[in-house]
C-alpha cells in the first residue's frame, strides 16, 4: 500500500502549502466559518477528488484491460468500490463544510441547525450539487460490490461520470466569465484526470494479481489511455487557466503561481509516461529487475499525482487574478443576463468564416476522430491492405464541418438568432452525416483494430458489441431512423425540450449529439456502407426519403406560417438592436429547414440512385459469370419448359 500512502500524503502537503501560500485558507474579515470548515472544506474535496479518480480510474481499467473472472479483475472493482466509499463520504462532509463557510453558522446540536441544514441541501443550488454526488457515490458504491459483468458495468461507470457533473458546475466555474466554457473545461478536466490518476492507483494496488506475462499487456493498455488522459487533462487545464487568469502578467499572482506548479507537476508527469514506460515495456517481458524498476517509478508518479491534486484543491479555494466585477458587471446587458455573455456584433457575410467560439469538448472529439481514423488508414497501408481515398477525404471533410457548426459561426449567434440556430440543426442532421456515412468508421475499426485474445474487451470489441446489441439492432431500422429522424424535429421544437437547449449548457451539448447521431442513423440506413442489420430495397429506400423529407418541408412550413415567436423571452429578450425582428428571423430560420433541408434530400436521392445502378449491374455480371462457367444452362432450362408448354398446348387432350 506504499502508491496509496505517497499519494495521499504529498497530496495533504501540497494542499496545506498551496492554501498556506494563495491565501485559500485565510481567515475572512466580516463572516469567518473558523479554521476548521476553512481547512476541512479543501481538504474534504481533496478526497472527493482522490476517491472519484479511484473510483472511475479502476472501471476504467477493468472496463478496457482486464477480463472477468481472473483475480485481476476482482481487485480492481474492490477498489472501486472502496474508492466510492471514500468519494461517499468526502461529498457528505464537503457538502457540510460549504454550508458552515457559506452560511457563516456555527456549529451546533440543535434542531435550528439541522433545520438550516436542510434547507442548504434541499433548496440552494450548491447544497443540492453536493447532496448529489453524494446519493449517486452511495448507489455507485454498492453497485460496484454486486456487478460483476463486463456490460453493466459500462453503466456503472456511466453513473460514476455522472456524479461529476456537480462539481464541474462548482467552485470558480460557476461565476467566471465564459461560464458554459468554463463548465466544459472543468468537467474534462476531472473525467480525464480521474482516469489517468485512478487507472494508475488501481494497478499498483492490483499489483501483486498480475503475473510477470500478464503485466506488460494490461500496463500497454493503460498506457494508451493514460496518453489519451494527458492530452485532454493538458488543453482542458489551459482552457481553465486561460479563463481565470487572463493574461500572462497574472501568472505572477498567488492563483498564477500556483497554476504554474500544478502545470509542471502534469510536465513531469508527461515525461514519465512517455519516456520511462515506452522504454520499459520493452523491456519488462524478459527482466524481473525492469519490472520491480516499473513499481518504484509508478509510486513516483503517484507522489506528483499527488502535488497535482492537492494544488488542485487549492485552487479552488484562492481567489482567481479575473476578479468577480469583470467576470460579472454590476450592470448588465439583456443578452448578458440571459446567456451570461455579450451581445456580439452583428453577424456579415465574412462573419461566417471569422466568427469563432470553440467548444472544447467537440473540438476535442473533432480531433480524435480525424487522429484515429487516419490512424487506422495507415495501419492498413503498413500491412499492405487497401483503404479507399474518398473515404478518408468524406470522414475528414465532414468532421471539418461538425467542428465549424459546432465551433464556428454557429456557436457564436445560435443563442441570439433563430435562423443560424436552424442553420446549425440542419447542418448536424442532413450535412455531417452526409460525410461521415461514406467513410464507414465500424469497417474501418473492424479491420485496423486487433482483436484481443483474451477475455477482456478493446474498442473492437466494444464497438462489435454496441453495433450487434439488440437496442442498436432496433435503431438502426430504416422505419426506426426515419421516425426518430423527423419526430424529433417535432417533438424538439414544440415542447419544454427546446427551451432545455437553449437554456442549459448540458442540453445544449445533448442537442448536439442527438441530432448527429439520429441523422447519422437515417443516412447510414440508406447510402451506409458500414453493415446494419435490415436494408430495404432501393425503391424502398426511395420512397422512404421522399416520405421522410416531406414532413421534413412541411415542418419548416409550419414554422415560417407560425404567428407566434418560439421561445419569445429568450430570443425576443436579448435586446439586440440590429438584423431582423426576432419575428422575421424565425421566417428565415422556417425558410432555412425547408429550403436547406432539400438540397441533402437530392444528394442522397442521387447516391441511392448510383447504388441501385451499381447494385443492379453487379447483379448482371455474377448472372453473366454463371451462364459463362454453366453454359446457360439457366436459360437452356427456361427454354425447354417453355417448349415443354407449347407441346402442351398442341397436343389434343384424350
Amino acid at each position: 500500500m506504499l502508491g496509496p500512502a505517497v499519494l495521499v500524503l504529498v497530496g495533504i502537503l501540497a494542499l496545506v502549502a498551496a492554501l498556506a501560500f494563495g491565501g485559500g485558507a485565510a481567515p475572512i474579515s466580516i463572516g469567518d466559518p473558523g479554521p476548521v470548515a476553512r481547512w476541512g472544506l479543501p481538504l474534504a474535496k481533496m478526497f472527493v477528488n482522490l476517491g472519484a479518480a479511484g473510483l472511475i480510474g479502476a472501471i476504467v481499467l477493468a472496463l478496457f484491460a482486464l477480463g472477468p473472472g481472473r483475480e485481476e479483475f476482482a481487485k480492481t472493482l474492490d477498489v472501486a468500490s472502496a474508492s466510492a466509499a471514500v468519494l461517499t463520504v468526502a461529498s457528505g462532509l464537503t457538502g457540510f463544510f460549504t454550508f458552515l463557510v457559506v452560511t457563516n453558522t456555527p456549529f451546533a446540536l440543535d434542531d435550528d441547525f439541522g433545520v438550516r441544514l436542510g434547507f442548504f441541501l434541499t433548496e440552494v443550488e450548491a447544497g443540492q450539487a453536493w447532496l448529489t454526488t453524494t446519493l449517486l457515490a452511495a448507489t455507485v458504491t454498492v453497485l460496484c460490490f454486486a456487478v460483476r459483468n463486463l456490460t453493466a458495468l459500462f453503466f456503472v461507470g456511466v453513473l460514476a461520470a455522472v456524479s461529476l457533473l456537480p462539481m464541474a458546475q462548482q467552485g470558480h466555474a460557476a461565476g467566471s466569465a465564459g461560464h458554459d466554457a468554463a463548465i466544459t473545461a472543468l468537467g474534462l478536466h476531472l473525467l480525464f484526470a480521474a482516469v489517468w490518476l485512478g487507472g494508475l492507483l488501481a494497478l499498483v494496488i492490483i499489483r501483486p494479481a498480475l503475473t510477470a506475462g500478464r503485466l506488460p499487456e494490461v500496463l500497454a493498455r493503460y498506457s494508451t489511455l493514460a496518453l489519451v488522459c494527458f492530452v485532454v487533462v493538458a488543453v482542458s487545464g489551459y482552457a481553465s487557466a486561460e479563463l481565470r487568469i487572463g493574461s500572462l502578467d497574472r501568472l505572477a499572482t498567488p492563483y498564477g503561481l500556483l497554476v504554474v506548479v500544478k502545470v509542471a507537476a502534469l510536465v513531469v508527469l508527461g515525461l514519465f509516461g512517455a519516456s520511462y514506460r515506452s522504454i520499459l515495456l520493452r523491456r519488462m517481458i524478459d527482466s524481473g529487475r525492469e519490472r520491480a524498476r516499473f513499481w518504484w517509478i509508478a509510486v513516483a508518479e503517484l507522489g506528483f499525482m499527488g502535488v497535482a491534486s492537492g494544488v488542485a484543491s487549492a485552487l479552488a479555494r484562492t481567489a482567481t487574478p479575473v476578479a468577480e466585477a469583470e467576470a460579472a458587471p454590476t450592470v448588465q446587458t439583456p443578452a448578458q443576463v440571459l446567456t451570461d455573455e455579450p451581445l456580439p456584433p452583428e453577424l456579415t457575410p465574412i462573419g461566417y468564416l471569422t466568427s469563432w467560439n470553440i467548444d472544447l469538448l467537440w473540438g476535442l472529439f473533432c480531433a480524435f476522430a480525424v487522429f484515429f481514423y487516419v490512424a487506422g488508414v495507415v495501419r492498413l497501408r503498413r500491412r499492405g491492405d487497401s483503404w479507399p481515398v474518398l473515404r478518408t477525404v468524406s470522414w475528414i471533410a465532414g468532421i471539418v464541418l461538425l467542428f465549424w457548426v459546432t465551433s464556428g459561426v454557429v456557436n457564436v449567434y445560435q443563442q441570439y438568432l433563430f435562423s443560424i440556430h436552424m442553420l446549425g440543426h440542419m447542418l448536424l442532421a442532413m450535412a455531417v452525416p452526409i460525410l461521415l456515412v461514406p467513410g464507414a468508421p465500424v469497417t474501418l475499426a473492424m479491420r485496423a483494430i486487433h482483436k484481443r485474445s483474451d477475455d477482456s474487451r478493446g474498442a473492437r470489441e466494444w464497438i462489435l458489441l454496441a453495433v450487434h446489441s439488440r437496442y442498436a439492432t432496433v435503431l438502426s431500422h430504416p422505419i426506426v431512423t426515419a421516425v426518430l429522424f423527423a419526430g424529433s424535429l417535432w417533438v424538439f421544437y414544440f415542447t419544454p425540450v427546446f427551451r432545455w437547449a437553449m437554456t442549459d449548457h448540458i442540453g445544449h451539448q445533448w442537442m448536439i449529439a442527438h441530432f448527429l447521431a439520429t441523422g447519422y442513423l437515417f443516412v447510414q440506413s440508406l447510402i451506409g456502407i458500414d453493415p446494419i442489420p435490415h436494408r430495404l430495397s432501393y425503391p424502398l429506400r426511395l420512397f422512404l426519403l421522399l416520405a421522410t423529407m416531406a414532413s421534413h418541408a412541411f415542418f419548416g412550413l409550419t414554422i415560417m406560417s407560425s404567428h407566434g415567436l418560439f421561445l419569445a423571452d429568450w430570443f425576443g429578450a436579448m435586446g439586440r438592436t440590429w438584423g431582423a425582428t426576432p419575428m422575421e428571423d424565425q421566417i428565415v430560420g422556417g425558410g432555412i429547414a425547408w429550403s436547406i433541408g432539400e438540397i441533402p434530400t437530392v444528394i442522397l436521392a442521387i447516391v441511392v440512385a448510383v447504388q441501385w445502378g451499381r447494385s443492379d449491374t453487379k447483379e448482371q455480371k455474377r448472372v453473366d459469370r454463371a451462364a459463362d462457367r454453366d453454359d446457360d444452362a439457366e436459360l437452356k432450362e427456361y427454354n425447354a419448359r417453355l417448349a415443354e408448354l407449347a407441346d402442351r398446348d398442341v397436343t389434343p387432350s384424350r
